[in-house]
């Protein structure tokens, strides 16, 4: 069995739909609920995202923690949430590449949900073009500190 065959396994996705579907539990209090419609959407893009930027993932635990992460947020509700988080799937993987996956899943969420929350005030296009400058900005440093441990000169 390939692994593009195992990632589109019946079962498999059965699984890893009633895993997401057991975010309904901590999201609830924010008055958020998913459907499976809602998870099977977050399930289609999520797979793009990871499709698109070369990836594989036979977990769904970067989602579930997604999920749980944003459900406060002042800019999410039960009508924009599965738009959202979608949006915040391809996000992060797009940057997981950009940051050359030196940044931890739990981190770039973390900076995700900052930006996403402050100076963002929820806008996913603005997020994006604060994440660019981010990126390029960590890749520099990255850069400087690989030639200086190097015994090279930046």
């Amino acid at each position: 069995m390939t692994i593009r065959n195992m990632l589109n396994s019946k079962a498999l996705r059965k699984s890893l739909i009633e895993e997401v579907l057991k975010s309904n539990e901590k999201i609830k209090k924010y008055g958020l609920l998913l459907t499976v419609e809602d998870v099977n959407k977050i399930m289609e893009t999520r797979n793009r995202a990871l499709q698109s930027y070369g990836r594989i993932e036979l977990e769904i635990r970067v989602t579930k923690m997604m999920i749980e992460k944003f459900s406060d947020s002042s800019y999410i509700d039960n009508e924009n949430f599965v738009f959202i988080l979608n949006e915040l799937q391809d996000v992060f993987y797009y940057f997981k590449n950009e940051t050359e996956d030196k940044i931890s899943d739990n981190k770039l969420i973390d900076i995700l949900k900052e930006y996403f929350e402050n100076s963002c005030e929820g806008s996913i296009e603005l997020l994006k073009s604060k994440l660019e400058v981010f990126a390029q900005e960590f890749r520099k440093k990255t850069q400087m500190k690989d030639s200086l441990d190097n015994g090279g000169v930046y």
